[in-house]
């Protein structure tokens, strides 16, 4: 098993639960009162998985594992983003339409779905 098996074993799932949890059909007022603290929090441990990703699957190959890259990529600045300016997040999403956050978070599905299934599934090249 890689390291990118081992990553996308976890990142994949991880993202799927998450983004599925969060979506406004199942749950309409969950960012609604958003506070500061809880912000700058979600921050801190986005932060921290996204250094961990980085630091042990920085690979710039053009195939699936670059998903793993890029989201590690991307949680580490959006939790620098949340721990630095949580009061403007927190105005930002709240002035943010449900479609749009529907349209992202379908497609963070998506990326987590393809992750998964390329971790789990046995390569054929050997």
């Amino acid at each position: 098993m890689t390291n990118s098996n081992r990553i996308g074993g976890l990142l994949g799932p991880t993202l799927m639960v998450m983004v599925a949890s969060e979506f406004p059909l199942i749950q309409p007022h969950l960012y609604d009162e958003q506070i500061p603290p809880v912000v700058y929090l979600s921050g801190v441990l986005m932060f921290v998985a996204g250094l961990a990703i980085a630091r042990s699957h920085n690979l710039w190959q053009r195939d699936w594992t670059l998903l793993i890259t890029l989201c590690g990529w991307f949680l580490l600045v959006l939790g620098l983003f949340r721990m630095f300016v949580a009061s403007f997040y927190r105005l930002a999403t709240g002035n943010t339409s449900s479609l749009f956050f529907m349209i992202i978070e379908g497609i963070l599905f998506a990326i987590g779905s393809l992750i998964t299934w390329k971790a789990y599934t046995r390569d054929t090249k050997s």
